[in-house]
């Protein structure tokens, strides 16, 4: 590890803190007071959520078809998403905001899946796969970074201020990476043929893609409403700031944590703790209202969601390591397609019930489903492939 490898891993980290920790997820922690002061209704706050990730689910699959000057593509990327972040703040308009959400994750769709797939592509060429977790880390230190500057921000120039500090602070960290990524270039690639060999979906691939897909629309309802939530209890209004930044600190060391577990056990036991904890994490809230069970629910949903998103990434790529960029888009379009439907049924759920409860109850019973569709998978494509293995020995 020198300082090019370190710079490669810095400049990613820096480009997933803005995409995913502040384009993406500081909606969260903004939200109640954005409610409060245009006076918007649960539905239309989770309307702001899915047109983010209706982008998201466009630049995730489209990004698996950009082969060419990878580099140059993602910078332009960040750039949009920067200047969609100043403008949250600038321009007083609902069907606006709801463009530049579109915008924003578009755009993060594409820095999430062409960052990762470079760093990843570096790092295996360099013969440093152990540290890849790393540049996943940025997704928790943007989420901590929007939790603590959200609450201070609103109090001196409101949600619009607040907007527009974390806009500056992604020019910031845009310019960052320019000088960091100044050397590392990055080899055009020629589209892999598809065939029997190469083709993703067969074998335990497909399990695990469906598996993800739930994760995402089961992890997204919390991730959106987790402090608007904590926010209307009243006697733990105080803490729901606090919830997001305990969320962003828990997912900083959870990937390389999560990576190193993988190293050592079964990556597949690994993934199902995880899934097992976020289940615990997301229905905490709805058995006890009390301050230590929903900083605790915010702990295990921060410690696993990143977590899962390291290691199916991860594993996905092990299995084709010539296809990452490919592998890692259909894994998070199947991702953001449940972000795109999670948040409208939650708010579907919660007008219903009047409940905060209900869509809780419905993120958790989903998450489980995908545990549940994990191992089946698991154990069926393990069963399939004795046979196989058998016969190819004979």
């Amino acid at each position: 590890m020198n300082r090019q490898h370190m710079g490669v891993i810095v400049g990613g980290i820096l480009m997933l803190v803005v995409a995913m920790g502040i384009s993406r997820f500081a909606l969260t922690p903004l939200l109640p007071f954005m409610r409060i002061d245009e006076q918007l209704s649960f539905t239309q706050g989770g309307w702001l959520a899915s047109s983010n990730y209706v982008g998201y689910f466009v630049g995730a699959l489209g990004a698996g078809f950009i082969y060419r000057a990878k580099k140059h593509f993602l910078l332009l990327n960040v750039v949009v998403n920067v200047t969609s972040i100043i403008l949250m703040g600038l321009i007083d308009s609902y069907t606006i905001w709801i463009i530049l959400r579109l915008i924003m994750g578009l755009s993060s769709g594409f820095i999430f899946v062409l960052a990762s797939s470079i760093v990843m592509d570096y790092l295996a060429t360099h013969l440093l796969t152990r540290w890849s977790g790393y540049v996943f880390s940025g997704i928790g230190f943007g989420i901590a970074l929007s939790g603590l500057l959200v609450p201070i921000l609103e109090v001196r120039v409101h949600w619009q201020g607040s907007w527009i500090g974390l806009g500056l602070l992604s020019v910031i960290f845009l310019l960052t990476t320019v000088v960091l990524w100044r050397h590392l270039t990055v080899p055009n690639r020629v589209p892999v043929p598809k065939g029997a060999q190469t083709s993703i979906w067969h074998g335990f691939m497909p399990w695990l893609i469906i598996a993800y897909g739930l994760e995402g629309l089961g992890y997204i309802i919390t991730g959106t409403f987790l402090v608007d939530i904590i926010y209307n209890i009243e006697a733990l209004r105080s803490f729901a700031g606090y919830s997001w930044v305990v969320v962003g600190i828990a997912a900083i060391p959870s990937a390389p944590i999560w990576m190193h577990l993988m190293s050592r056990f079964s990556t597949i036991s690994m993934m199902g703790l995880a899934y097992a904890m976020q289940i615990i994490g997301i229905l905490l809230p709805v058995l006890s209202q009390t301050a230590w069970s929903v900083l605790l629910s915010a702990f295990l949903y921060g410690f696993t969601f990143v977590g899962l998103v390291t290691m199916s990434t991860g594993y996905a790529r092990q299995l084709f390591p010539q296809q990452s960029a490919y592998v890692v888009s259909i894994l998070t379009t199947f991702y953001a397609f449940g972000q795109i439907i999670g948040p409208v049924i939650a708010s579907r759920l919660e007008t219903y019930y009047a409940s905060f409860k209900a869509p809780l109850l419905f993120a958790g019973g989903t998450v489980t489903v995908a545990l549940i569709i994990l191992m089946i998978g698991h154990y069926y494509s393990k069963k399939k492939s004795v046979p196989i293995a058998q016969e190819l020995y004979n």
